[in-house]
């Protein structure tokens, strides 16, 4: 499957050439003087970070997708995806979307890796071509790990594995129907495009790549190793289960040669305030004028002391949602309402997405410190020491005062299985699909709304009402996401190899790893 890069796509077409046109003639008349002949890597690499932060938090598939399968926000018009009532378009958005940064991601590396571009690819301020290839490693290996926890088997290509069931971007000639790999197979392999993308920038981490066209790190070698080694942490936790060996290796070699110890390693993509390289959430609420989804009462009662293990007032909750217009406190939109009780709520009594999350210029999270230091609990038996340190960052990192976080963190009850899942969840706010990934991994936190629950309780019309959760689609919240009906008739027979092996293509069947 090659889906068309788009910096290289052009179409010029001649209808008729006089046959006393010379070659060069000819060459001249099907060059376009407003495309350059060649893109210079740092350009192909900033476009890439921004398509794939772009697909991984758009509208699609974060706000009306892992967003709500998360229970941050709930829908108070339309609120059919609370319900699990998922449009396939959605797919299809997200998938064309991550693999056009793909492509431009592989075009990283096959220009530093030809012999006749590799002198042209590294000039001026690019870096090395052993450093670009592998922090174009680290960011290919990120887009698929997204991809495959929303869909399982999908079409994957690899650096160093020659694997024949690694087909994807494929060139020269293009594979337009390539084979799904197994997500078992994915998984592993790019731990070990992480592991060997961090070796080469840690025996370089002085070396400066990309410039400031990476938004991400600045061209900074020594934290995009760490990133790969943090990322490589996130992997191999998700896998022990089905591979605790392999998973303890990675686990044990991530942190040997440096994973993230502070919130200046956070990975983040920071956009603009300026149009049209807004935050995806500003464009889709603040941009387009929409008020139809807040913050969920799971979250805001949750902060409020009122929810799951934590019975004191979380500081966050002023950074997360803002206070409602009637009188100034909190209130979130009650999770999954039946569709006739959408507009129970009005405007004025629910609190919407903060100004922090709602900036034009917010800094989306790729992976942050936070997240490192519960995986690093986790790992060592639900450590105390770093369930500190991860609520620590998090309260950091969302700007609370020095001394609010003491204040919360001399209340906050010993470290337990549920307490640093329910703190991870806290602080994973706003990463859609990474939360969305914990809580099927782990079922954690436990006070997320699950089938037959009460929603709301209260009185309409002069009459007693109770609502429940009741899905629309399964009992549970989505496992997956269905492939894009495109696949179906493009890719057909490789579709249905992959259903085969995976399972139906429905929302309700586990991938691998949570199997």
């Amino acid at each position: 499957m090659k889906i068309i890069n788009i910096l290289y796509t052009s179409v010029i077409g001649i209808s008729i050439v006089a046959s006393s046109c010379s070659k060069s003639k000819f060459a001249e008349i099907n060059t376009d003087p407003n495309r350059p002949t060649f893109v210079t890597t740092p350009t192909l690499l900033v476009t890439a970070e921004k398509q794939l932060v772009n697909a991984l938090r758009s509208e699609d598939i974060s706000l009306r997708g892992a967003q709500l399968f998360s229970q941050y926000f709930a829908q108070n018009i339309y609120t059919d995806q609370s319900r699990y009532q998922i449009p396939t378009n959605y797919s299809d958005n997200y998938w064309t979307a991550t693999y056009k940064s793909l492509n431009n991601l592989n075009e990283i590396i096959n220009l530093n890796s030809d012999e006749k571009t590799k002198a042209t690819a590294s000039a001026g301020t690019a870096g090395s071509n052993v450093n670009q290839i592998a922090i174009a490693r680290i960011l290919k290996s990120y887009a698929f790990h997204s991809l495959t926890d929303v869909f399982g088997n999908i079409p994957y290509q690899s650096f160093g594995n020659a694997d024949p069931d690694f087909q994807a971007l494929q060139q020269n000639p293009d594979n337009l129907t390539p084979k799904y790999a197994s997500q078992e197979k994915i998984y592993k392999d790019i731990l070990t495009e992480l592991q060997q993308a961090a070796d080469t920038l840690i025996k370089y981490q002085g070396d400066k790549t990309f410039g400031t066209s990476d938004v991400i790190y600045k061209g900074d070698n020594g934290k995009w190793a760490k990133f790969a080694n943090s990322l490589r942490l996130r992997l191999a936790t998700r896998i022990k289960t089905k591979d605790a060996n392999l998973a303890n290796t990675h686990i044990n070699d991530a942190i040997k040669k440096g994973v993230f110890t502070s919130n200046s390693d956070n990975a983040t993509f920071k956009y603009s305030k300026t149009s049209p390289n807004e935050a995806p959430l500003y464009r889709a609420t603040v941009t387009a004028n929409r008020k139809d989804f807040a913050l969920s009462n799971v979250i805001v009662e949750a902060l409020q002391g009122k929810r799951g293990p934590f019975t004191i007032v979380d500081p966050r909750l002023t950074k997360y949602a803002k206070p409602t217009t009637e009188n100034g406190s909190y209130f979130g939109q009650p999770y999954g309402l039946p569709l006739a009780a959408g507009n129970l709520f009005p405007l004025e009594k629910i609190s919407l997405p903060g100004d922090i999350i709602n900036a034009a210029d917010y800094a989306e999270v790729l992976l942050e410190y936070a997240e490192v230091a519960f995986l690093l609990s986790e790992n060592n038996n639900w450590d105390q020491t770093q369930y500190i340190n991860g609520t620590r960052a998090s309260l950091e990192k969302w700007g609370v005062a020095a001394s609010d976080i003491t204040a919360y963190l001399d209340k906050l009850p010993a470290a337990n299985k549920e307490r640093v899942l329910s703190q991870k969840y806290l602080a994973l706010f706003n990463q859609s699909v990474e939360s969305w990934s914990e809580v099927r991994r782990t079922g954690y936190p436990l006070f997320l709304i699950k089938k037959g629950d009460v929603v709301w309780s209260g009185t309409v019309d002069g009459k007693p009402i109770t609502y429940t959760f009741n899905p629309e689609i399964g009992d549970a919240i989505p496992s997956r996401l269905v492939y894009p009906i495109k696949e179906q008739s493009t890719n057909k027979v490789n579709y249905q190899a992959s259903l085969a092996q995976q399972g139906d293509d429905v929302i309700t069947n586990k991938l691998w790893w949570n199997k």
